[in-house]
């Protein structure tokens, strides 16, 4: 992937990794064009960065994407990266009253959205290349957040399948972050790891390599892992 002179979508771009990647991008002379649910959030962002641009849209809701893709293709039909970062992460468990409620959500959001935006983002013919953000834990599940796992293994096999499909033409990157100081899942869930900042530093090191599957950290050793390998950090991860 070429990374000055871009046109780029990044969803969830407003908070954590999405927002770390705007900012770099951003840095590195690309358009970075962001949404999200609430103006006020948007509006924090531009303060920020005054060159990103920014839309509303609830990316859960089938027909604000494809509003947003109209939109792309009347007002930005130059655009060229399309990065699917957006998730949530909920802490749960399946005994739980509103289990069920929180997994429709997670799943609409974290598998079906991008997998939607993707198919409707192909019918641009400036599109080169798209990035779909998993994680370590789609290799390894941590029980306490099963459904989010479960999106995040899918979107990996997804990830192989599309890269697949759309050789030579569009590049298929898969950015596999381990768990870093931000406030997925909650606030002060994740304060003991390691800040974005490294991880973007890592991530565009390895994009300048020309790598396709970038990891920083545990999600290294957990995209590398053999069975006997996983079913040990699966042990270490969910004591009994």
């Amino acid at each position: 992937m070429q990374l000055q002179n871009n046109k780029i979508l990044i969803t969830g771009g407003a908070s954590g990794i999405g927002f770390g990647l705007t900012k770099r991008f951003i840095e590195e002379n690309n358009t970075v064009i962001i949404f999200g649910r609430r103006e006020d959030v948007l509006e924090e962002v531009r303060e920020q960065l005054p060159a990103v641009i920014t839309r509303v849209c609830d990316l859960s809701i089938e027909e604000q994407r494809i509003d947003l893709y109209k939109w792309i293709e009347d007002e930005h039909s130059d655009l060229n990266v399309l990065i699917n970062n957006a998730g949530i992460q909920n802490w749960m468990n399946i005994s739980d009253n509103d289990f069920y409620e929180k997994a429709n959500n997670e799943i609409t959001i974290n598998a079906m959205a991008p997998v939607h935006l993707t198919n409707l983002f192909l019918n641009l013919q400036s599109l080169k290349t798209i990035a779909n953000v998993t994680s370590g834990l789609a290799f390894v599940p941590l029980s306490k957040v099963p459904v989010y796992c479960a999106t995040k293994a899918f979107m990996r096999s997804f990830t192989l399948s599309l890269r697949y499909l759309l050789k030579p033409n569009i590049e298929v990157i898969e950015i596999i972050p381990p768990a870093l100081n931000t406030d997925l899942g909650g606030k002060g869930i994740h304060t003991a790891y390691p800040p974005v900042s490294d991880f973007i530093e890592s991530i565009f090191k390895q994009l300048k390599e020309g790598k396709t599957e970038l990891t920083f950290g545990t999600s290294e050793d957990r995209a590398q892992a053999n069975n006997e390998t996983i079913l040990a950090y699966f042990n270490r991860m969910n004591p009994s």
